[in-house]
């Protein structure tokens, strides 16, 4: 199962930055405009974590994460705050009130991603587990190793990362465009029919043994793992 992210972000910018680069990692998303939307959503939504801003119209951040400390409901909900107050008096009332990380903006999503990874793991390891299980398919991030049904699965490079983009999400559709973004960067110009080059590789090798071939095109759409699959 997706680990589920609530953003609190009264900045419309950052919290679709945020929703695009947190959803393309597999992560499950809700925003929450303003300190008065926050609570309910987080009794509501139950997230694996918090990304919550400081400073937000109504009430600000740090009350929130104290109101949530102070609820059974959400007390143990991890919460990084999300702030551009970096001095060190401030990191100090984020951690009083219960923060467990802080990041100071403007930061990298690559930074925030491993800080969100590393709070998961010591929260809740099953979370951010490097395994990644769909059906019988079994797909190690760690080892770069996959299984179907119990027997391993030759895959290139690529195609691990094809299988590895489509895994996050079954059920979503995702065109040619994006699987190029998310497997092969978008700064390397590649022709969108090199995907499905790859994906009639990565088909090959799942069904090598004659199984069913659990990944599902969607005509003038892309591709997507289908979400009937079971194994």
């Amino acid at each position: 199962m997706n680990a589920k992210i609530l953003v609190v972000e009264d900045e419309e910018a950052i919290s679709h930055l945020l929703k695009y680069n947190l959803t393309a990692e597999g992560f499950e998303v809700a925003i929450a405009e303003d300190g008065d939307d926050a609570l309910p959503m987080a009794a509501e939504f139950q997230p694996d974590i918090i990304l919550l801003d400081w400073m937000l119209p109504n009430v600000s951040g740090i009350e929130i994460c104290r109101q949530l400390r102070a609820r059974k409901e959400t007390r143990g909900i991890p919460v990084i705050m999300l702030t551009a107050r970096g001095e060190e008096e401030d990191r100090l009332r984020g951690f009083d009130k219960g923060a467990d990380d802080y990041v100071t903006k403007p930061f990298s999503m690559k930074e925030l991603l491993a800080r969100i990874h590393a709070v998961l793991r010591r929260a809740n390891p099953a979370a951010a587990a490097n395994v990644v299980t769909f059906g019988d398919i079994v797909l190690d991030r760690e080892t770069m190793r996959v299984t179907r049904g119990g027997e391993a699965v030759t895959l290139g490079p690529t195609e691990f990362r094809l299988l590895e983009a489509l895994i996050k999400r079954p059920g979503r559709v995702y065109s040619r465009e994006q699987l190029l973004d998310r497997v092969w960067g978008q700064d390397i110009y590649v022709e969108a029919r090199t995907v499905d080059v790859h994906i009639g590789r990565l088909r090959k090798a799942l069904k090598k043994d004659g199984g069913v071939d659990p990944i599902r095109t969607v005509r003038a759409s892309g591709y997507a793992l289908d979400e009937t699959y079971n194994g």
